[in-house]
């Protein structure tokens, strides 16, 4: 499972349908499913809480992984940041690199179904 996979997973995101098996085609459904949105927010908050540390998940992508429960070190962060299509500019400075993985994790739940408010996708 890829790292973003794994936010998806804590998080609650993704699709509850079947996967076919090889070789086996899905029956056709009439109308699509939409994704339901969750509330990334009060998920996330709600994990803060219980953390027992002050974590600043809204602005730090290691306090994000900290409150997901998962690995954030910089070799993690830029296995996630490889995975997202990260240049290879902002991978050689952390800082850059982490600014930027933050706000395309958050854009990327936002496409997959998480209800991100707009102050945290500029």
């Amino acid at each position: 499972m890829s790292l973003f996979s794994s936010i998806l997973a804590k998080l609650g995101i993704g699709s509850a349908e079947a996967v076919p098996a090889p070789g086996t085609q899905a029956a056709p459904t009439a109308v699509p499913t939409p994704i339901s949105q969750v509330d990334v927010v009060a998920k996330l908050e709600g994990l803060a809480a219980s953390h027992g540390q002050q974590l600043n998940w809204k602005a730090s992508i290691v306090d994000l992984l900290k409150v997901l429960g998962l690995e954030s070190s910089l070799s993690a962060r830029k296995e996630l940041a490889t995975e997202l299509g990260c240049p290879a500019a902002k991978m050689e400075d952390s800082a850059q690199m982490n600014t930027w993985l933050h706000k395309t994790v958050m854009q990327k739940l936002a496409e997959n179904g998480g209800n991100i408010p707009k102050e945290l996708l500029d």
